[in-house]
């Protein structure tokens, strides 16, 4: 009996240590193919002779969707008039419920580049709350290839303060409305004091009676288009 006693502990004790599973430890390696697909409006000079700037413009969250002219309704388009030299303004549509898919609009940038006269030496980049977070995340991760960054009432994440000296060769204007209840100033004075420390050519306006549509005070202002288009890439000057 004492035998058998014995040979069911053994067994039982076996038994519990399989339940207990095993360890692996492996890799997958798998290739993946992103299909990126985007919307846009591309407001091209007629009747020029060589190559134009380009002004890249991201909307905010209210102007996703599917029906492109929304794309128009704040920024520059709305004070097309003030901007005295022949420049192309390209309008992405972001898809609803996401954010700017960054990438895509990088592939876009290079796309229109290939396919039309641009300046490369001039391709400007401003956006409008979502659009101001997304001029700044594109700016971050591809400075070289921007003569100026515009950004107005942006929302500010971590990495883009943690990683602020990617700024640190761009030609920077940061605006913000001191009343804006959507997205706190406090955003863009952040991200500006983290800028200023290595890159001193920054400046931030925040318009002391504006709420979050101080696109309107930023956007109206002649003088931003010439700041604009008076910054060049020195990188990519040919």
């Amino acid at each position: 009996m004492k035998i058998l006693l014995t040979c069911l502990f053994t067994v039982s004790c076996c038994f519990a240590l399989n339940l207990k599973g095993q360890e692996i430890k492996a890799e997958m390696i798998k290739e993946t193919k992103k299909i990126q697909k985007i919307s846009y409006i591309l407001d091209y000079p007629k009747e020029t002779k060589g190559k134009v700037p380009l002004m890249v413009f991201l909307h905010g969250s209210g102007e996703r969707g599917t029906d492109l002219e929304k794309v128009k309704a704040n920024g520059p388009f709305n004070y097309r008039t003030l901007i005295e030299e022949p420049v192309a303004i390209l309008a992405p549509q972001c898809p609803d419920g996401v954010w700017w898919d960054t990438e895509t609009l990088y592939h876009l940038i290079k796309e229109i580049q290939q396919k039309y006269k641009i300046d490369e030496s001039r391709i400007m980049l401003t956006g409008l709350s979502m659009g101001g977070w997304g001029s700044l995340k594109l700016a971050m991760e591809h400075p070289e290839l921007f003569s100026a960054v515009v950004s107005v009432c942006p929302p500010v994440d971590r990495l883009m303060k943690v990683r602020a000296t990617q700024y640190k060769d761009l030609s920077m204007k940061i605006f913000h409305g001191a009343n804006d209840d959507v997205v706190s100033p406090m955003n863009a004075i952040e991200i500006y004091q983290a800028i200023k420390k290595v890159n001193k050519n920054i400046e931030l306006t925040i318009f002391p009676d504006d709420n979050h549509n101080s696109w309107d005070s930023a956007y109206s202002n002649p003088k931003l288009y010439e700041w604009m288009l008076a910054q060049k890439n020195s990188n990519n000057i040919k």
